[in-house]
């Protein structure tokens, strides 16, 4: 008899929360894997590497920032 009483607001809280989960998936994009022309396979990745050269900033130029 008690869950007869309460089944308007059961099912209000469940139309809330369904509601609610709709609103907060709705705003992510879906994935969409690459097609099958982009992917590189390992044989054809080129691993590119880069060579960073400076001086290091002293204490005192460092403070200067």
């Amino acid at each position: 008899m008690n869950i007869a009483k309460n089944m308007e607001a059961i099912f209000v809280a469940v139309i809330a929360i369904a509601a609610a989960t709709s609103l907060a998936t709705a705003a992510v994009p879906k994935f969409r894997a690459a097609p099958a022309s982009m992917v590189a396979s390992a044989d054809q990745a080129t691993m590119y590497t880069v060579y960073v050269s400076a001086k290091r900033l002293s204490a005192e130029e460092k403070a200067a920032l």
